[in-house]
């Protein structure tokens, strides 16, 4: 499976500079609306397929949300086309509301004079198969969560959770059943799990949404497992930051992930709200 078919987004014009992408419960969050991940991936998908070359970076600004049963509409203009790279963007919008933006450089030097080196190693680890499931939170319903595989290879469950901070290190195994074959949409969808590291990192179960998600691009290899090494670096404010590195089950690292997120935590009366928006008997509760 491609990430197109995973996210479900579709071409509407023979240059490919315009597309659609129907939001389902199977690329959402469990307050129904986009992932921020997905939204990502959207946009690299459409933009690799106008520009024709692998992306190198792209990030992501999140402006509203896009509910479930939403239809958004991508336009890509390719703002800058060089011999080596090609700068361009995609905006998708609903109705006439802009929705999310994502920028991105893509390309290949044809013949780079500097030696590939990679500095970034994974943590030792036990494999996928020696790791246990990831708990989550019980909400009911099809969400994106429930599509990814996520086994906890460093850090705390959520029942584990003690009230007291970590230093802010976890890590996962992700693998999507079926296999979602490594591309830069794919570790935009995965790269967006760094929210997940909040909850371990203050030590109390936490919501995040992103403000921003950056990918950036190392080298694609095959691997049937992910694994995400995240860094929670600070949460001030009511908003947290962090990163992770993305490993194949090789070591090779793939690519880097970052983003700004606004963290709440997750109180019963909270989560009983969001149980509610599932549903459809409520809105989803305000940040």
């Amino acid at each position: 499976m491609d990430a197109q078919r995973f996210l479900g987004i579709e071409p509407v014009s023979d240059d490919r500079r315009w597309w659609r992408l129907r939001v389902t419960p199977a690329i959402s969050t469990p307050g129904r609306f986009l992932f921020g991940g997905c939204g990502l991936a959207a946009g690299i998908v459409a933009i690799e397929g106008a520009a024709k070359r692998p992306t190198v970076w792209a990030a992501a600004q999140y402006l509203a949300h896009a509910p479930v049963g939403a239809e958004l509409r991508w336009q890509v203009t390719l703002a800058a086309v060089g011999r080596a790279t090609t700068q361009a963007r995609a905006v998708a919008v609903l109705g006439d509301a802009e929705v999310l933006t994502v920028n991105a450089a893509l390309g290949q030097v044809p013949e780079p004079d500097v030696a590939d080196q990679v500095f970034a190693a994974p943590p030792e680890v036990p494999p996928p198969g020696a790791c246990p499931p990831q708990d989550r939170l019980p909400f009911p319903g099809e969400t994106v969560f429930a599509r990814v595989e996520q086994r906890l290879a460093g850090g705390r469950a959520m029942a584990e959770l003690d009230g007291q901070p970590s230093e802010g290190r976890s890590a996962w195994w992700f693998r999507v059943p079926g296999h979602l074959e490594p591309s830069a949409a794919t570790l935009a969808v995965l790269g967006d799990y760094v929210t997940g590291g909040v909850s371990h990192a203050v030590g109390v179960p936490t919501g995040s949404r992103s403000l921003d998600n950056t990918i950036r691009v190392v080298r694609l290899v095959p691997t049937e497992w992910i694994l995400a090494d995240v860094a929670i670096d600070a949460t001030v404010g009511g908003f947290a930051h962090g990163r992770a590195n993305l490993f194949a089950e090789d070591g090779t690292l793939l690519a880097t992930a970052s983003q700004s997120m606004s963290v709440r935590r997750w109180t019963p009366e909270r989560m009983a709200q969001l149980a509610r928006a599932m549903d459809g008997r409520t809105e989803e509760p305000a940040r």
